[in-house]
């Protein structure tokens, strides 16, 4: 069983630190980030078994979040993503809403439309997609709500 309420954070400092401050106040300190909404996003280490929590840059499509695998550009995706391909079942916090969510990559026919949403929300990421070969992945993590 996993402790979703006792994540490992992220061992670079001011990832972490936004992380927290995020967790303890409800969002109402890094829900925004550099102008652009933020969510924190809880997968399952796909070695470890341990919950990890990352804040993210998030798009609304509906009733559904969309997130970036970026790493900036790097030519491997994030490890977050990584262990949401292992597993997709993940927990999400936006503001202080906190509930359950499944993870999938955006299907071909949604992804131009998701991605011009992400860049109009954070331009970089068309900077991000011409520094690496690889195809930044689209997450659309699909609320379970109970």
């Amino acid at each position: 069983m996993t402790d979703w309420d006792n994540p490992l954070e992220s061992s670079l400092g001011w990832v972490r630190e936004h992380s927290e401050r995020y967790a303890e106040t409800g969002g109402e300190d890094g829900h925004e980030w550099n102008g652009a909404p933020t969510l924190l996003l809880t997968t399952v280490g796909r070695r470890s078994g341990q919950p990890r929590r990352q804040a993210l840059i998030y798009g609304l499509d509906g009733g559904n979040y969309v997130v970036v695998a970026s790493k900036g550009g790097a030519p491997a995706n994030p490890l977050w993503y990584e262990n949401l391909v292992a597993d997709p079942e993940v927990r999400l916090q936006v503001k202080d809403d906190k509930f359950a969510a499944r993870a999938r990559d955006a299907t071909p026919e949604e992804r131009p439309r998701l991605w011009q949403l992400m860049t109009s929300l954070w331009p970089a990421y068309d900077d991000y997609q011409a520094k690496t070969e690889r195809q930044i992945p689209l997450v659309v993590l699909e609320p379970v709500r109970d």
